[in-house]
């Protein structure tokens, strides 16, 4: 297995992962319009896409991470949300995921980053134990809210 930046040319096998991401979300599974969104944010360069593949086959996509800029006016610097983190059923518990997680924490370093920030849910025992694992912390300073502003 190995880890790569997805391009558009990536976009078939991105897809395949992303609309099970969004099954997995319980989300509609909106092929049309999963592609569309893919396909801008590769094309306009707003994110980060990196794909695991497996390692006999650059033709198979087994997991996926994407991450969105975000900037600190505190620390007056860019880092990273990682927003989305996907392992094929298939591929689970292969290590594919910390290998998405220590790329991603390249990428930052590499772009000058001081953080990555994440969310899961409470009940993601495995997903928190992971993250753990590799020296992520849970933040105990801050609370996070969200407000819904359309449907």
């Amino acid at each position: 297995m190995r880890v790569i930046r997805a391009t558009i040319e990536h976009l078939d096998m991105v897809l395949s992962l992303f609309c099970g991401y969004r099954d997995f979300y319980r989300r509609t599974r909106d092929e049309d319009r999963s592609r569309e969104f893919l396909a801008a944010r590769l094309e306009q360069l707003d994110s980060v896409i990196l794909l695991a593949v497996d390692g006999t086959s650059d033709e198979i996509g087994t997991g996926f991470v994407q991450l969105y800029p975000v900037f600190s006016s505190l620390r007056m610097t860019r880092a990273w949300i990682l927003n989305d983190l996907f392992v094929a059923n298939d591929f689970r518990r292969k290590g594919v995921a910390r290998d998405l997680l220590e790329a991603a924490a390249q990428i930052a370093r590499k772009t000058g980053a001081p953080y990555l920030e994440l969310a899961t849910a409470n009940d993601n025992e495995a997903a928190r134990a992971l993250y753990e694992s590799l020296g992520w912390v849970r933040d105990e300073e801050f609370l996070h809210y969200n407000l819904e502003v359309s449907v």
